[in-house]
């Protein structure tokens, strides 16, 4: 019989969508110093925000993921990744466009693909991160 490692301590952020206890998820969730942001998109107040506007719904769905690294103290300058999900590839360049104007000197890495739907068919955009901070691990060791 051999010994099981032991799962990483995590941390989560709950509260940012409807979805999280009908389908049990959480926000963002840091493991170690790295911390992983749910999809996210422009859905605030129980609404969907710039509808058929994908450079707008683009920069509002990252600003819903930075709302979940605030948690952590992270910020934009922390992402170290993104992924980009698209409802129709003639959308790509607005997409592209916000990211752009989002991390243009900070350069994460990047992902953009197009699919078929979204949960809600007014959403042109679902974007998912990760950020990374040396030391996380050991600033959030007191936080339940």
């Amino acid at each position: 019989m051999t010994d099981t490692p032991a799962a990483p301590r995590s941390h989560r952020v709950s509260g940012f969508s409807p979805w999280e206890e009908q389908f049990g998820f959480s926000r963002a969730v840091a493991v170690g110093d790295t911390v992983l942001v749910a999809g996210t998109t422009a859905f605030e107040d129980g609404m969907v925000q710039h509808e058929g506007d994908p450079f707008r719904q683009t920069l509002a769905a990252f600003e819903v993921a930075f709302k979940a690294l605030a948690p952590y103290g992270l910020s934009a300058t922390d992402v170290v990744r993104t992924r980009m999900y698209l409802t129709h590839v003639r959308d790509c360049d607005e997409a592209g466009r916000a990211h752009k104007q989002l991390f243009d000197t900070i350069r994460p890495v990047a992902t953009m693909v197009v699919v078929e739907g979204l949960i809600d068919s007014r959403m042109m955009v679902e974007i998912e991160i990760e950020a990374y901070r040396a030391g996380l691990a050991t600033s959030l060791e007191g936080m339940q």
